[in-house]
């Protein structure tokens, strides 16, 4: 089919074949259609995707085998080269409205076929698009803007194929705008999206390799991967090293427990280190012992002999020169 044709009919083809689908979706006949469309295409794994669908509605058709198994073939022979430059001209370098123009091609199809087909022919002034039409992209995506104000959501139209993207604006009473560029590097369809703004429709295409693309359409330049510029020693993870030495905990307790023995106190400080040392050391006689003596004589008496103190109660015996009294509360 001539390049012209194929360009004017694409979108045309896709919404038939998009709406027979939404109206019955049970139908395989519907998948097939839309299956060999984007074959022609070179959509292979849009049209792979189709006809597996379809499959699953007939399985007795053995056509859709066949057509997978075509799409299986040209999808491995893409896989084993290099990106190819663009074998099929873009609507951009024919069709005026689809974005920026070139009529360089154009003086090769026959006058009343650009007639029929309102293309422009030689000696037609160029058109100046309807909308006009940005695109920036990150790794991961390519974002393309048409700057259209005040669109309803309804009468805008998006597609996209694995190397396609088609949109189209059509208003009662207005020219129709369509724009079908075929894009610089694959997509992913599925995880593509758009969004319809007040003065603006922006559509997000989700890259299907994180390659930097040379501009929106397809130009037959070799791609560049991107790689993340990140130092090999930034972030660098740290591990525990075999080598350190661990602390010898016992040893470390019995120095200090040595050390406590040793320290040379004085006064008050004496006095409570040996009380606390003679209630360490003794048994549970001792201990009890020597808390009942001491509750008992309000701190005056401190004894160790359980069979002393225990039967009685152990008077408060104050030192020389000093007497006990009761405090009222």
């Amino acid at each position: 089919m001539p390049t012209f044709l194929l360009t004017v009919l694409r979108p045309i083809s896709n919404s038939v074949n998009s709406l027979a689908i939404e109206l019955d979706p049970s139908t395989a006949k519907a998948y097939m259609r839309k299956g060999l469309a984007c074959m022609k295409l070179e959509e292979y794994q849009t049209a792979k995707e189709t006809l597996e669908i379809g499959a699953s509605l007939a399985p007795g058709e053995s056509r859709f085998t066949r057509l997978i198994k075509e799409c299986d073939e040209h999808i491995t022979k893409e896989a084993g080269e290099l990106p190819k430059c663009a074998t099929v001209e873009t609507t951009e370098s024919i069709v005026p409205s689809f974005g920026s123009m070139s009529l360089n091609n154009v003086a090769a199809v026959p006058k009343e076929t650009q007639l029929a087909f309102n293309l422009p022919y030689e000696g037609t002034p160029a058109v100046k698009p309807k909308y006009r039409h940005e695109f920036y992209q990150k790794p991961e995506e390519a974002v393309v803007t048409i700057f259209a104000k005040g669109i309803p959501v309804e009468n805008v139209s998006v597609d996209f194929g694995e190397q396609i993207l088609s949109i189209s604006i059509d208003i009662q009473g207005e020219a129709a705008y369509s724009f079908q560029p075929r894009l610089f590097g694959k997509i992913i369809p599925e995880k593509c999206k758009y969004e319809v703004m007040s003065t603006k429709i922006e559509i997000r295409l989700a890259k299907a390799e994180s390659i930097h693309w040379k501009c929106l359409e397809y130009t037959g330049e070799i791609a560049v991967v991107q790689r993340p510029n990140v130092s090999s020693d930034r972030h660098k993870p740290s591990y525990p090293s075999s080598k350190m030495k661990c602390k010898d905990w016992d040893k470390l307790e019995a120095q200090v427990k040595k050390e406590e023995k040793e320290e040379k106190l004085e006064g008050d400080a004496a006095l409570n280190k040996f009380f606390q040392d003679i209630y360490k050391d003794g048994d549970d006689d001792a201990r009890r012992a020597m808390m009942k003596s001491f509750v008992e004589s309000n701190g005056t008496v401190l004894s160790t002999n359980w069979n002393e103190v225990g039967t009685k109660k152990v008077e408060g015996s104050p030192p020389d020169g000093m007497e006990l009294k009761q405090w009222e509360h």
